[in-house]
């Protein structure tokens, strides 16, 4: 039963993610003076529905279709000639580019900031964290001292990335684990440069036991101002940005296959999960919320891909038609260029269903 209702509101956030998403597209159309011809929160059947005009310069008199529809799965902004031209001085396609931009990049805004303002208030209820300092380090390390790491050093980096929270250390170290690793440590307030140091994963002793790891152990907790958990809230939400592009640089390389892609089915299993695995209900609902956070930041990224069909492919379009324009005062035909959509979009369909085939496979099999 509790994961039935973990299950039921990763599915409610994820609609509110959605909508939240065409709620940028649609506040900053009607703000532009672009007409929106509907604009609906869920998805199938409306079971209510208001057509009113407005006054300008909100509505810019556009009498828009205003739905709430059956399923609470997303949502949509749909404006008047999105993909061609139907001669509204009003369509999405008669505005200028800088226009449209600012309306296709206002659903990735919304995303990432309802990603930043989850995180942020998360770590308004933690007092402290640990820190990336080193504390200890377990019996058999042999690269401590002067020319190595030192108790109390605090990494700052690891191969050029930037350690803003305890666990990118975890992250990056392990991403190159048997390999020389670049750190940089700050040691009495100076910066130290260790490149090429040696950090794989090897057995060590540690409190009467024996663990696989790197040996470095990490005791020192902060205490966290009121600011300071904005900050942390802050870091945890582009933290979440470098994961994204981490991952996607992975499943390029061949890191990470393409088989081990989620849909939503998947990330709604996984999450219920760790929901329902929680110690109490209210870490349950954090964790869940954490892992929303975690998605939104990746819808953000995500959407704003050159990928035709998504927001980040009309922009490219909107750049390329520029160029074109300036270079030779002609442009890609938006017959054309919706054609370049449509087929994207049905490939992204069929790979959907693709992922949520192997999802379900995943979760019975």
């Amino acid at each position: 039963m509790a994961r039935f209702l973990y299950i039921l509101l990763a599915v409610l956030l994820f609609g509110v993610l959605i909508a939240i998403h065409e709620f940028g597209h649609f506040i900053t159309a009607k703000l532009l003076g672009v007409k929106v011809n509907e604009f609906a929160i869920g998805m199938g059947p409306a079971v209510w529905q208001s057509r009113k005009a407005g006054e300008e310069p909100w509505d810019n008199k556009g009498k828009t279709l205003y739905s709430l529809r059956l399923f609470p799965i997303g949502g949509y902004c749909a404006m008047e000639g999105e993909d061609e031209d139907t001669g509204d001085p009003r369509a999405f396609s008669r505005q200028k580019g800088w226009k449209k931009v600012v309306i296709l990049c206002a659903g990735s805004f919304m995303n990432f900031l309802l990603g930043l303002v989850i995180t942020v208030a998360l770590f308004l209820g933690v007092s402290q964290v640990r820190a990336p300092v080193i504390t200890q380090f377990a019996g058999g390390f042999q690269h401590q001292g002067a020319d190595g790491l030192m108790e109390g050093d605090r990494i700052v980096e690891v191969d050029g990335h930037g350690i803003w929270l305890y666990a990118d250390v975890q992250n990056y170290l392990s991403r190159n684990d048997g390999m020389g690793v670049n750190l940089v440590v700050e040691r009495d307030g100076k910066r130290i440069s260790l490149p090429d140091f040696p950090m794989g994963r090897y057995d060590y002793e540690y409190e009467g036991g024996r663990y696989h790891g790197f040996g470095l152990i990490f005791g020192q907790v902060d205490q966290l101002s009121f600011l300071d958990r904005i900050g942390q809230g802050f870091a945890q939400t582009m933290d979440f940005v470098r994961i994204v592009w981490m991952s996607l640089g992975d499943l390029v390389t061949g890191r990470v296959a393409v088989t081990e892609l989620s849909g939503v089915i998947g990330v709604v299993d996984v999450v219920s999960e760790v929901g329902a695995g929680s110690e109490t209900v209210a870490i349950g609902v954090q964790n869940v919320f954490y892992f929303m956070a975690l998605i939104a930041v990746n819808l953000a990224v995500m959407n704003l891909l050159p990928i035709p069909a998504l927001d980040g492919g009309r922009i490219f379009f909107v750049l390329l038609n520029g160029v074109l324009y300036a270079v030779s005062r002609r442009r890609i035909p938006e017959r054309y260029e919706g054609y370049v959509h449509a087929g994207a979009f049905v490939a992204l369909l069929a790979l959907m269903a693709v992922v949520a085939l192997h999802d379900v496979w995943n979760i019975f099999a």
